[in-house]
């Protein structure tokens, strides 16, 4: 049975913390990328259609990994920001119209909604730092008649909070308001159920927890509200009936390939299939429960350090797999470097050192990283 350092060969090299950035591909991902490659360098397209087939994989592999109602749902995109552009500029606004989001989400999450101050949108931003304890109360107060959307991230990317997303969904449903659900730092790390949030759009780039490539995301658009987005990109790829080159009134695909607007990435398909194959095959369930143990393992650990202070959440239903904490007698940068110098790979985030291990990652790796903070 192949090994943990066999399956995932960063493990041999380093200490690798930092998939809440960009996560090292397991082997079976570089060997269906070698192969694609090595395939398409000897024979061209002669296979396409075979290609077509591991396409149509992902897609019922997305299924499964959101509980979307069909793959249909879900649109392969090139990036989170591009599906969330998407919905920015797909909806009817109308001048007074507000979107209601969080002051700490990463850019992709604020730019796209601060730009719909041309249409006369009001985007409604809560500061997190003044409600650590329910901040989804507060959140959902700034919502009011004129608010159309509410967009948020599943999981903060500087400490790793995890939002009562059942919650928000549920009131958003209630007032008819639209859900947007950045989920790139929890799908592929904890189990995710858009029909039990209620969302209405969901997006999330395959190269941090999911273990696949940049380049790739995942676009979900409930059925129910496919014809309220009007198209921004056109291409042959998006047209019902896609390989009728010499139609001349074409009509948009009837469910989320609309938003595809050419070619797919099939280097990126192939990889992400096969990234996805091993989170799927391990078991969502299996996969948040090893990544939670080693989590706990990371927060134990810090709190026994005198010098560190835990900035997540500590509470179990605030968890993810992030860890963000600092130290009080050294700086970020100095603290950050001292990390690198000693081969493990982590990130400044959030006004502090951010840890991201993965359910493959070996405790006695977490064992000498702590080891080092305490050096």
């Amino acid at each position: 049975m192949p090994t943990a350092e066999n399956r995932f060969p960063a493990l041999q090299n380093c200490l690798y913390l930092n998939h809440a950035a960009v996560a090292p591909w397991p082997q079976i991902t570089a060997d269906a990328v070698q192969a694609f490659a090595a395939e398409n360098a000897q024979q061209g397209t002669l296979n396409y259609l075979h290609w077509l087939t591991v396409e149509q994989a992902l897609r019922e592999q997305a299924r499964e990994l959101l509980n979307a109602p069909a793959a249909g749902d879900i649109a392969l995109v090139k990036n989170t920001s591009e599906g969330l552009s998407f919905v920015a500029y797909g909806l009817d606004w109308q001048a007074g119209d507000n979107v209601v989001g969080i002051r700490q989400e990463f850019p992709s999450n604020r730019y796209v909604w601060q730009s719909l101050a041309s249409q006369g949108v009001e985007f409604r931003q809560l500061d997190l730092r003044e409600y650590p304890d329910a901040p989804e109360t507060a959140l959902l107060a700034l919502c009011d008649s004129r608010t159309r959307l509410l967009s948020i991230s599943a999981v903060q990317y500087t400490n790793g909070l995890r939002m009562d997303l059942a919650k928000i969904g549920a009131f958003c449903r209630a007032k008819g308001i639209l859900l947007c659900v950045d989920a790139i730092q929890q799908i592929g790390a904890i189990p995710f159920d858009v029909q039990q949030v209620q969302a209405d759009f969901v997006v999330a780039d395959g190269h941090k927890w999911m273990l696949g490539p940049e380049g790739l995301a995942l676009f979900y658009v409930r059925r129910e509200v496919l014809e309220s987005l009007r198209l921004t990109q056109y291409g042959w790829h998006m047209a019902e009936g896609l390989t009728d080159y010499t139609m001349e009134d074409y009509q948009p695909a009837l469910d989320a390939r609309r938003f595809e607007c050419g070619s797919p990435n099939m280097l990126g398909i192939h990889a992400l299939h096969a990234s996805l194959g091993v989170l799927l095959e391990t078991g969502m369930a299996t996969v948040w429960e090893q990544l939670s143990a080693r989590v706990q393992y990371l927060l134990d650990g810090l709190q026994a350090l005198p010098d560190m202070e835990i900035l997540s959440d500590t509470r179990a239903e605030r968890l993810s797999g992030i860890v963000t904490f600092r130290s009080h007698t050294r700086t970020n940068a100095e603290l950050f470097q001292h990390l690198q110098n000693n081969g493990v790979f982590c990130a400044q985030r959030g006004g502090g050192i951010r840890f991201s291990p993965h359910f493959y990652t070996p405790f006695s790796q977490l064992e000498q990283v702590l080891h080092l903070l305490n050096a």
